[in-house]
């Protein structure tokens, strides 16, 4: 089958099933090009966050696997909190002529709800996860309030983070008491001491 052809066979296939919570479009000026989209998964700290994925199709396709990159910041141990690199088996060595699009963002999906910490992508994420599951839960759910929720979407008040929220409540700015959490990696003491310096 023509690369193309089969290229355009699983975005249709992608398309079809509204119900996956991905979605995937194809780049008018550049045909190897994708842009895929991720819903977090319930009982995430993902959950309600749409997070974009960059897909560029080698052209070797199906021969060789989509090089992806999430574009959405996310805390993860398998994503870099940097670049959005993510550390995933079917994407490298374990990938096959027979996997689609499909199979590839349900992956990344199914990472989502499953991260594999002894596998890190971002090391600094996995020994937080490894150490204080409730201090990642935390993290990963800021992040995803930040970075991959819209204020006031559809009709819903903008949900504050309540590390956020503590912070403010000390008298200073949301968008300072943000960034100092992202500047802290979530420690919600090493962002006071930053905000008070």
């Amino acid at each position: 089958m023509d690369p193309n052809k089969r290229l355009i066979k699983e975005i249709e296939e992608v398309r079809r099933d509204t119900a996956a919570g991905i979605t995937i479009d194809q780049d008018v000026g550049n045909k190897n090009h994708l842009t895929g989209t991720i819903t977090g998964p319930d009982d995430t700290p993902y959950n309600g966050g749409r997070f974009i994925v960059d897909i560029t199709i080698p052209t070797d396709y199906p021969f060789s696997p989509p090089k992806m990159f999430f574009k959405t910041k996310m805390w993860h141990p398998n994503v870099s909190s940097q670049t959005g690199a993510i550390c995933l088996d079917i994407l490298k060595d374990a990938w096959s002529p027979a996997l689609t699009m499909k199979t590839a963002l349900m992956s990344l999906q199914a990472l989502m709800c499953a991260p594999e910490p002894s596998d890190p992508q971002d090391a600094e994420v996995a020994n937080m996860y490894n150490r204080s599951i409730e201090q990642f839960n935390s993290t990963a759910t800021f992040w995803t309030q930040t970075y991959a929720m819209e204020g006031g979407e559809g009709g819903k008040e903008k949900v504050i983070d309540p590390n956020v929220q503590k912070l403010m409540d000390m008298g200073f700015e949301e968008a300072q008491c943000v960034q100092a959490l992202i500047d802290a990696k979530g420690d919600e003491n090493v962002a006071i001491e930053a905000l008070l310096s």
